[in-house]
């Protein structure tokens, strides 16, 4: 027998039916066979929702440039405004703007602009400074490593068990038929302690995941199964050398933040190197509580699909586009929050149409809701804080068998 390594096959799981405002049901109840929906026509979904990319795709123009532009000048200039006020910071209200410009400016860099323009979705402009290959983040992240794992497999492979390393992230159970293990019972604690530091776990997340797979393959040999990885992992760097790359990176980040601008600050006393220094990490915190907040609430609160491998195989284009709407989650909150959440609020419209401007994702928001809900596929959305506590009572009721 031929296996696909990562879990037992078991049917789709997920909330399915017209459009879903949730904020805290039953996670065991929220869960269908995907075979349960009587008709879904899956031909005429995917044209719609191809009409909709191809509008925007020949729309986009000088608006959507000035907007990405203009957007990457005023996160530089708030990070210049960030560490300028951390050098004055031995006084203290000048700290706090510090921190305060500096995270916007991380926070900025890495979700509205640096997650997005590796995505693809400025490269039309043909500017090797806006560019998916060009494009290096404020983050210990390789940008390479980042594109496979999350362009490459997660994207492509949203919530299927076996083939998606961002369920759970190898540490949390997030849908109730995963199986329980022992060390789960401290997954509310190591939520806490990833969303602070989660730029780190980010960074090590392909090596990492890449690594459990081998490790998922040796088992199934052992077991006599001639077992394979899922597609797309069966080539690429070495588990090493994705250690090496990130711990190159890191050490890069480490010197920008900690070395070099708290010495840029040193001429102006030792409590300005001080400032500089606790300042950053403080924006570093910040930045890194943020976007796992709004990560965590793309895929994992109540009502969300999660999928087995057999449902996949022979995914027509209507059913791949049904599936990531199933799996993703929206959540509301203002002009502020899409920029500020790199416009991931719109998370199904982002996972529909990855490859378009994401300042587009408000606009056509309504028409994909609208087609959604003609053909039976459920829509997720719900206030941020409904989202992101939904999240928090299920790592808490998921952390028990």
């Amino acid at each position: 027998m031929t296996a696909v390594v990562g879990r037992r096959s078991a049917g789709a799981k997920h909330s399915d039916g017209g459009s879903s405002d949730t904020g805290g049901a039953d996670v065991e109840n929220c869960a269908v066979e995907i075979s349960d929906v009587e008709v879904f026509d899956a031909e005429s979904f995917a044209a719609e929702l191809d009409a909709i990319r191809d509008e925007v795709l020949a729309s986009r123009g000088d608006g959507d440039a000035d907007y990405i532009r203009r957007l990457i000048r005023i996160q530089r200039r708030c990070e210049l405004a960030g560490r300028a006020a951390l050098i004055a910071g031995v006084f203290p209200p000048a700290w706090l703007a510090g921190v305060g410009l500096l995270s916007l400016s991380k926070i900025l860099e890495n979700m509205e602009i640096g997650h997005n323009v590796m995505h693809g979705q400025w490269d039309w402009l043909r500017d090797p400074s806006i560019n998916s290959s060009t494009w290096d983040w404020d983050n210990v992240c390789p940008a390479d490593q980042w594109q496979h794992t999350h362009n490459n497999m997660h994207h492509q492979w949203t919530n299927v068990h076996g083939y998606d390393a961002d369920i759970g992230y190898g540490l949390f159970r997030v849908d109730p038929e995963q199986r329980w293990k022992p060390e789960h019972r401290f997954q509310p604690l190591a939520f806490v302690g990833l969303a602070l530091i989660f730029e780190y776990g980010v960074g090590f997340h392909d090596a990492l995941s890449h690594q459990a797979r081998l490790n998922d393959v040796e088992r199934a040999e052992r077991r006599g199964e001639a077992a394979v990885l899922p597609p797309g992992c069966d080539n690429g760097p070495s588990v090493a050398e994705r250690l090496g790359q990130t711990a190159a990176k890191v050490r890069r980040q480490v010197f920008k933040d900690y070395v070099a601008w708290p010495a840029v600050s040193a001429p102006f006393g030792l409590g300005s190197v001080v400032s500089s220094l606790t300042g950053a990490l403080a924006a570093n915190v910040v930045r890194n509580v943020w976007s796992f907040a709004v990560i965590f609430c793309g895929h994992f609160p109540d009502g969300a699909g999660f999928f087995e491998p057999a449902d996949v195989d022979g995914e027509s284009p209507g059913e791949w586009y049904r599936r990531q709407a199933l799996g993703s989650v929206n959540f509301t909150g203002g002009r502020y929050m899409d920029v500020l959440s790199g416009n991931l609020d719109h998370q199904i419209e982002h996972h529909l149409f990855p490859d378009l401007p994401s300042n587009r994702y408000p606009q056509i928001a309504p028409r994909v809701r609208e087609t959604c809900e003609r053909h039976g596929v459920a829509y997720n959305t719900a206030s941020f804080g409904k989202q992101i506590g939904s999240v928090v009572r299920k790592i808490w009721r998921l952390s028990r068998p």
